[in-house]
């Protein structure tokens, strides 16, 4: 399996830029992974699609104000992505600088706030903020929300609140879990109303969601890590699912993610608490999900890969070419597929 099996072509002008006003108000592909029908649907008629005894299960995390701009010492201009925070100081981060950042060196922000570069590790740099003042407290003063490289403007005050989820409580993320973006709590307390259960995992997705797949052989990927929760309560909620014959629907690659992480064994799941580089691509056998909602993916990522996987290739690129002629709006203010 190659890299390029999963290119497809994507006008520009097809990449959302800003959320609708709104969140329901996306449209919804629907595709059969058994024999690749494809159905045009409205967000908001995915209320009818759970039955009553269902699960969903949500990430829960929120996205952090990640991104910092300062200078160096010498005046050049820098921008921070926090990556991790690894303690109330400390976070392992991207830098681009003109010219990298040596250990020892320092970072001016706004507002007087000072970072310090103490090590570089691969290509990412631990840093720690100066005068006892914690990382969160800076973040929240001068930080702007990390939107995708994709989104080509500045953030704004609206991205504050729609680049998350309405469900969002677990900080930790610097990219948006976005197949939850399109529920507003009226649609959450309609599905419950329903029957439908909800469940909640934490996975803190990081920059490594954005970074292309350099190689060519899938085989030689290296699988970023991300860090994730599956509680004993999420646990049991999914066993009584399935032990009555209900379905666990995913919402978003991410809870895919956890879920899978979690089940060593096809139809048993246990709680889990650490990161995942889980890599799943064609030819991985699912254990635990039973459906799956996810937005579209960029060409030749691993979310592509992921949701491949779950549908197989030829049916996911099939619909794809169908999103792109009934000119659907891709990636992460973009619409939605249910997979099932």
């Amino acid at each position: 399996m190659r890299r390029q099996d999963f290119h497809y072509d994507l006008p520009g002008d097809l990449i959302a830029q800003h959320p609708l006003k709104n969140r329901p108000d996306s449209r919804l592909l629907m595709l059969d992974r058994e024999n690749g029908d494809i159905q045009h649907r409205q967000f908001s008629d995915f209320i009818a699609l759970p039955q009553p005894g269902d699960t969903l299960v949500f990430n829960d995390t929120r996205v952090i104000p990640a991104r910092l701009f300062g200078e160096k010492d010498s005046g050049g201009k820098v921008e921070v992505l926090i990556e991790r925070l690894t303690g109330g100081t400390r976070a392992i981060a991207q830098i681009r600088a003109s010219k990298a950042p040596s250990a020892g060196s320092t970072i001016k922000l706004e507002q007087d706030f000072c970072l310090q570069v103490l090590d570089k590790v691969d290509d990412m740099y631990v840093i720690e903020s100066q005068g006892e003042v914690s990382l969160a407290m800076i973040l929240q003063s001068v930080g702007h929300i990390p939107l995708p490289p994709y989104i080509e403007r500045e953030d704004q005050l609206e991205d504050r609140d729609r680049y998350q989820t309405v469900y969002a409580r677990r900080e930790g993320a610097v990219a948006a879990p976005t197949a939850g973006l399109h529920f507003d709590q009226a649609m959450l307390d309609e599905l419950a109303d329903k029957g439908v259960n909800s469940a909640f995992v934490t996975l803190h997705v990081g920059a490594g969601t954005f970074q292309p797949v350099r190689v060519d052989n899938l085989d030689e990927h290296n699988m970023h890590a991300e860090y994730t929760e599956v509680s004993a309560d999420t646990c049991n909620l999914l066993r009584e699912t399935k032990a009555r014959g209900n379905r666990v629907i995913a919402v978003g690659t991410t809870a895919v993610r956890c879920i899978e992480t979690a089940s060593p064994l096809p139809g048993w799941i246990e709680p889990y608490y650490g990161d995942t580089d889980l890599f799943i691509r064609p030819g991985y056998r699912f254990r635990y999900v039973d459906a799956m909602l996810t937005n579209f993916h960029l060409p030749e990522s691993t979310l592509l890969m992921l949701v491949s996987a779950f549908a197989g290739k030829e049916h996911v690129l099939n619909a794809y070419a169908e999103a792109v002629q009934e000119r659907y709006r891709f990636f992460s203010y973009g619409d939605a597929m249910y997979i099932a």
